[in-house]
């Protein structure tokens, strides 16, 4: 009788030690997938640069607004007042158009990145539940989310190389 309640324990351990296992959540680190993959460099690549430029444009403009504003200051005495009053409001609706310019760059940019994580996110989604019906995965869990794990619990590169081999791009244009 020993015996048997022995291995009914014995066998009751074995088997609740494998539905734990089941159920251990994997993690993957999304912000490296987001900043390391294929498409995901090339999008970022994509927006620092026209960043860059557009801001560039902008600075440009900014230096031009100021010299004509120390243009405008210097003629102060030699032009009527009214045509100064004209000057300095026709210098602060090209100020306003600018910053409305810097702006619509920086919401233009703004929109195109969350338009990139969507792509990103709507192509990784199968692609993690795929590798999760393939090795018998229940739960997937944001390494931001996670305070200590162990890293054979980590599923990133595998999936940043299945995402790697379906999308090479996003297009953003």
């Amino acid at each position: 009788m020993r015996v048997f309640k022995f291995f009914i324990v014995f066998f009751f351990f074995i088997s609740f030690n494998s539905l734990i296992m089941a159920d251990t959540p994997h993690y993957l680190d999304f912000k490296y997938i987001l900043n390391s993959s294929v498409a995901g460099k090339k999008a970022q690549n994509y927006l620092k640069s026209s960043l860059d430029n557009g801001l560039k444009n902008i600075s440009g403009k900014e230096k031009k607004l100021i010299e004509e504003e120390k243009k405008i200051i210097s003629q102060k005495k030699v032009i009527s007042q009214e045509e100064y009053k004209k000057k300095v409001s026709d210098l602060r609706k090209k100020v306003l158009s600018l910053q409305k310019e810097r702006n619509t760059l920086l919401e233009s940019v703004a929109k195109n990145r969350a338009k990139a994580k969507e792509i990103l996110l709507k192509n990784l989604n199968p692609i993690v539940k795929d590798y999760m019906n393939e090795k018998k995965i229940r739960m997937v869990v944001d390494k931001k989310n996670i305070l200590l794990a162990d890293d054979k619990l980590d599923i990133t590169k595998d999936i940043m190389g299945l995402l790697n081999n379906k999308l090479k791009t996003i297009d953003l244009k």
